[in-house]
This record gives C-alpha cells, structure tokens and sequence, in this order.
C-alpha cells in the first residue's frame, strides 16, 4: 500500500487502471476496472473485473502482481484440515489432482480466481454433475465418482493438487505448498507443445 493512502487509513485494494473493451458476448462497450490488493500472508494480488452494460456478462480474473516465471505448485491433502488452504488460481493456470484423474485446463475465456481446496474440489462436483446430467451418461460411474469426489473435498481420502503455471501468477496459501519453476521443456509438455 502506498505510503499516502496509508496517512488517508485506505486499507482496501486501489484501482490502478480503467479501460474498455469489447464484451465478447454482445459486442457491447464493457468497462474493466483492475485494482491491487496487499492481500495478508500472500503478497500483492491484481484483481480484475468488468461488467457489460447490456447483456450483463461478467468478467473477473486475479493473480499475483508479481509473477514468478512459469511453476509447479504440489499440495498434498492428507486431512480433513488441509482442504482449506486458500488458492489463487490464475486465469493460465491448469488445475490437476492426479490420483483421482481430474484436470481443468485454461481456455480462452478463463478467468482467475480465489477459492480453497475445498472450493476447487466443488467445482469439479460441480463440473460432474453437469456431465451426469446427459441421458446417457454412465449412472453407476457417475455415483462411483461422485462419492470419491465427497471424500476428497471432506479431506478423508489423500490426494495431490497441483497447479501449472506459466506465468506464475497462482498461489497456494500454505507451508505444506512445494514450487518449483518449469523448465522450458517441462513448460512446452504443459502447453501440449512437446515434440
């Protein structure tokens, strides 16, 4: 925080840049609106957000402000406390947990954000539950993974978080959280580039 917002007692994040973009939903003009935050026990953290004026679509994104290069963040979760370890996932980041054959990948419309182990694993509940909705979806595998996905977000099963990131822009908010940078084969296999 800077020195003369501190003498005025602001506290919260500061808006550093404002612009407009076109919404990619309905053309529309969308102001974006980006801010920094000294978020306690993290460090500096960019927050981005914007909303269109017309068709409401919503835009958010955060990561930290000062980037690492491209890493490898491994948490493992052992017990039930370990899933609320806070995470800051960047828009570039690819979530997998190995064990359990889960991976989100970014597409061109991925946004950052802050959630917990716990969250991260509700969303893939959620993302599941989605695909389990189609008719022909498989209903014994369905409730099969459903149950293991229960137990990962409740901490009763071990199991691996990573987070690929480029940019190195993620966080996972814990001392049981192990970086290492990627070298740049290591970063072209992440981007499917590996010859």
């Amino acid at each position: 925080m800077s020195g003369e917002r501190q003498r005025r007692g602001e506290t919260g994040p500061a808006k550093i840049l404002e612009y407009t973009v076109k919404c990619p939903v309905c053309g529309a003009d969308m102001r974006v609106e980006e801010y920094i935050y000294d978020m306690p026990g993290v460090g500096k953290v960019i927050l981005t957000s914007g909303r269109c004026p017309r068709c409401g679509y919503r835009f958010s994104n955060v990561g930290l402000a000062e980037t690492r290069g491209p890493v490898k963040i491994t948490y493992r979760v052992e017990k039930p406390d370990d899933v609320n370890a806070l995470v800051i996932r960047a828009a570039t980041a690819t979530i997998r947990v190995p064990e359990l054959g889960l991976e989100i990948k970014p597409g061109p419309a991925a946004q950052g954000y802050i959630t917990t182990v716990e969250g991260i694993m509700l969303d893939f509940i959620d993302k599941l539950d989605f695909m389990c909705s189609e008719p022909d979806a498989p209903r014994d595998k369905c409730i099969e993974k459903r149950r293991e996905l229960e137990k990962a977000r409740d901490g009763a099963i071990p199991y691996t978080l990573e987070l690929y990131d480029p940019e190195g822009a993620s966080h996972i908010q814990s001392k049981k959280a192990v970086v290492t940078p990627l070298s740049r084969r290591e970063e072209d296999r992440e981007a499917g580039e590996d010859k």
